[in-house]
C-alpha cells in the first residue's frame, strides 16, 4: 500500500502537503499506520513550514492522542496553515477508509483550539488523561476531544 501513496500530495492556493514518511504498525498502542506530511508554503522557495500527521486506528489510546497532529513553525503561525493542512489531509483519510477523525488539544492551548474550531470539528468532551497513557508522563493531564465526521 505504501507504493500507492508514496508520492501523495495535495495543495490549495497557499500550501502544499506532501507525504514524507510512513510508520507502523505500532501494535503496543493500537496504531495501524502513521502518515507524516510536510507542509510547504506555495512560494518560489517552497519553504517547509511544518507538518501534519495522520494516525490510523481505533482505540482508547488514540482517543486521547488523536488521529491528527500538527505543528507550524513559529514564524509562520497565525495564517491558518494548520487548519488548511488538516483539510488537505481529509481526502487521504477517506482513502484509508476512516469514518471520523479525533483531534485533541490541551485545554490551555488557545491556538490549537482555534485551529480545531476553524475546522468545524464537533466538541465531544474535556477529559482527564489516564495515568497509563504516555501523554500523562509528558505532563498532559487533560485533553479537549473533538471529532470530524468524514
Amino acid at each position: 500500500m505504501l507504493r500507492l501513496f508514496r508520492n501523495y500530495s495535495n495543495s490549495n492556493d497557499e500550501i502544499t502537503i506532501s507525504l514524507a514518511q510512513k510508520f507502523g504498525p505500532e501494535p503496543d498502542v493500537g496504531i495501524e499506520k502513521t502518515y507524516c506530511f510536510n507542509i510547504y508554503l506555495n512560494d518560489k522557495n517552497m519553504r517547509r513550514i511544518g507538518y501534519v500527521d495522520l494516525r490510523v486506528g481505533e482505540n482508547e489510546f488514540l482517543y486521547y492522542l488523536g488521529h491528527i497532529g500538527y505543528r507550524i513553525n513559529e514564524e509562520y503561525r497565525g495564517h491558518h496553515y494548520a487548519a488548511q493542512a488538516v483539510e488537505l489531509v481529509l481526502p487521504f483519510a477517506r482513502k484509508q477508509k476512516m469514518k471520523h477523525l479525533i483531534i485533541t488539544c490541551n485545554p490551555d492551548n488557545i491556538a490549537s483550539k482555534k485551529t480545531i474550531e476553524n475546522l468545524h470539528a464537533d466538541y465531544l468532551e474535556t477529559v482527564k488523561v489516564p495515568e497509563w497513557h504516555e501523554l500523562y508522563g509528558r505532563d498532559e493531564k487533560m485533553k479537549c476531544i473533538y471529532e470530524i465526521t468524514l
